[in-house]
């Protein structure tokens, strides 16, 4: 497992500099940013069942994953 797709560096990597930067200065986006590692390393988890979990449970943590994914774009695009 040493590389889990949808880092945020992968995802954004032209903004990696800004996420570094909002994660020390944004409670909020530093509070989303580790939601959104969270919710990826058990989607990663689920994905190569190392924790399997029901095929719904999956889909549903990959929404939130999007989910979360969008709200932080949403404030990288304006920073």
């Amino acid at each position: 497992m040493s590389n889990t797709p949808h880092e945020l560096a992968e995802e954004f990597p032209d903004k990696v500099s800004v996420i570094s930067a909002l994660k020390q200065s944004d409670a909020h986006f530093a509070k989303l940013a580790d939601e959104y590692h969270e919710i990826n390393r058990a989607v990663h988890r689920a994905e190569t069942n190392v924790e399997p979990v029901e095929e719904l449970a999956e889909v549903e943590m990959r929404k939130k994953r999007a989910a979360l994914k969008d709200e932080i774009w949403g404030i990288l695009a304006k920073a």
